[in-house]
């Protein structure tokens, strides 16, 4: 069965449908920013139809507005691959959605001579309790936070065995990428990262031995599973 992955759409659909459509139906791996302008199960209405599943992380741009989210998070609640490891046709699947933010936690230091700041929370219970109800969303976390990681997220992925991370911000090979998600593949005995974010198109491999594979706009890309 194909795996296809599929970079960040920006409510550009088309060229990853006729990717699906183009092929025998397997399973369908978005890595966020869909940005959907309409519900998932619509915009991919001729794709589910054809036999494709549709998985999705949580990009950044699909909590900017509360109709991105629901035509994602609330139309397709099935297909979240987020903080969760799932067996795609043998292949062991982890997904870590969203992106660092200083608020939270940015485990990188932009000037190379300054330390990394420590996590100013560690979990999504710790920070919603600094908020005030006003401005909780939905009786829990704000929506402009509902794409952030927080250090018990990477925590617990790293308790399991996966083959393939697939994330929304990219690894330390990457010129705005993060060490922590090297360590955290390896930590789950990862042999490939799949990332989107940054539509950069490329192939790389980290200092202990990881395949990266980087995605562009609306860019494809298969992954074949015995």
């Amino acid at each position: 069965m194909t795996i296809l992955f599929a970079g960040d759409p920006h409510r550009d659909f088309t060229p990853i449908i006729r990717a699906c459509l183009a092929q025998t139906p397997g399973i369908l791996i978005l890595l966020g920013d869909l940005d959907c302008s309409r519900p998932l199960n619509e915009t991919f209405a001729a794709v589910l139809a054809a036999g494709w599943q549709v998985r999705w992380i949580l990009g950044n741009h699909d909590c900017e507005t509360e109709t991105a989210y629901d035509n994602l998070v609330t139309d397709h609640p099935g297909g979240d691959l987020g903080f969760r490891v799932t067996d795609i046709d043998g292949v062991r699947i982890a997904g870590l959605p969203g992106v660092f933010k200083p608020s939270v936690w940015y485990p990188r230091s932009d000037d190379e001579s300054q330390p990394i700041d420590p996590p100013r929370y560690r979990n999504r219970e710790a920070f919603l309790a600094t908020q005030p109800v006003a401005r909780w969303w939905r009786g829990g976390l704000p929506l402009w936070h509902r794409d952030s990681i927080f250090p018990d997220d990477v925590d617990h992925l790293a308790e399991q065995r996966f083959d393939v991370l697939v994330t929304h911000e990219a690894p330390s090979c990457h010129r705005h990428g993060f060490a922590v998600i090297d360590d955290l593949a390896a930590a789950g005995g990862a042999r490939l990262i799949v990332h989107g974010h940054h539509h950069d198109s490329y192939t790389a491999t980290l200092p202990n031995g990881i395949t990266v594979r980087g995605l562009g706009l609306a860019e494809t890309w298969p992954l074949l599973s015995d």
